[in-house]
């Protein structure tokens, strides 16, 4: 009963509560059985069906075949061989619309037995585009603001990357980017290679941009830069981010990634193994 899907129940409920089971129990059983009971036998089995957790199930049908060589190109390799010193793998993004919330009141600092307080009405003051690319394997972060996304915006990421060191030197670039309008399908490929010949664009599967690195720097400078949200202008935006940046790149650290291409294989025959492609097992 505890495992049964809620609309096989037949019942105008969302979940199953405790006393949802007990009283479904002793209408079957014909016969009282206690609250307690039913508890232990729910623990005793770990099963809580009154919680759950979002999931994202892989929706790509070639998920194995495109999130593969992401995983070879974190793990140092490409077709089978080993990076050179002077390939460069950066994966790349948008973290779009970044609110600047002016308050109506200052904050005021924490002190003892009282949290920092942040004034809960705002002005909106615009958003900024935040684009990066992050070098997975030296730690390294790339990024500019600008007002809107686009091929041109994203042009401009790619070029601040080509004028730098090391990337003007490099023999081969690998762009790791998901399926953003900016940097879609096969026309996004050969953009790349008109801009630069050394530039491999590498499309993340459909739904997956969990696989792309740069998430996790977009998920710390929220977490640390921009939480709480309290901005009079878009350049205090622009200016924090910069600065972050720098200090980032002060003492670079990859991302300590573990997740490879076979746990992503033993992933997806537990998770959708009608997903998993026989050239990719």
């Amino acid at each position: 009963m505890a495992c049964e899907m809620i609309a096989e129940t037949e019942e105008p409920l969302s979940r199953q509560s405790l006393a949802d089971l007990v009283r479904r129990a002793q209408t079957t059983l014909s016969k009282k059985i206690s609250r307690s009971t039913v508890w232990r036998m729910l623990h005793e089995s770990a099963i809580k069906p009154w919680q759950h957790e979002h999931w994202l199930f892989p929706k790509d049908p070639q998920f194995a075949e495109k999130a593969g060589p992401i995983l070879d190109l974190y793990a140092g390799r490409w077709e089978g061989q080993s990076l050179a010193r002077t390939n460069y793998v950066l994966s790349m993004d948008e973290k779009t619309s970044i609110q600047a919330r002016g308050r109506r009141h200052e904050e005021t600092p924490p002190r003892p037995k009282q949290t920092r307080r942040i004034e809960a009405e705002y002005k909106r003051n615009g958003a900024l585009q935040y684009l990066a690319a992050w070098d997975v394997h030296r730690g390294i972060v790339v990024g500019r603001c600008e007002k809107k996304t686009g091929i041109k915006p994203f042009g401009l990421l790619v070029d601040q990357v080509l004028e730098q060191d090391p990337y003007k030197d490099a023999t081969q670039l690998f762009f790791i980017v998901d399926n953003g309008s900016s940097h879609r399908g096969q026309a996004s490929v050969e953009r790349m290679r008109r801009r630069d010949r050394r530039i491999v664009l590498v499309h993340t599967p459909i739904h997956a941009s969990w696989l792309n690195q740069v998430e996790v720097y977009f998920s710390i400078i929220q977490r640390k830069v921009l939480t709480p949200n309290d901005f009079a202008t878009l350049e205090a935006i622009r200016v924090r981010l910069a600065l972050y940046e720098e200090l980032s790149n002060r003492t670079p650290r990859p991302f300590a990634w573990k997740f490879t291409r076979q746990d992503m294989l033993n992933w997806l025959k537990r998770a959708s193994p009608h997903f998993l492609a026989a050239p990719a097992a």
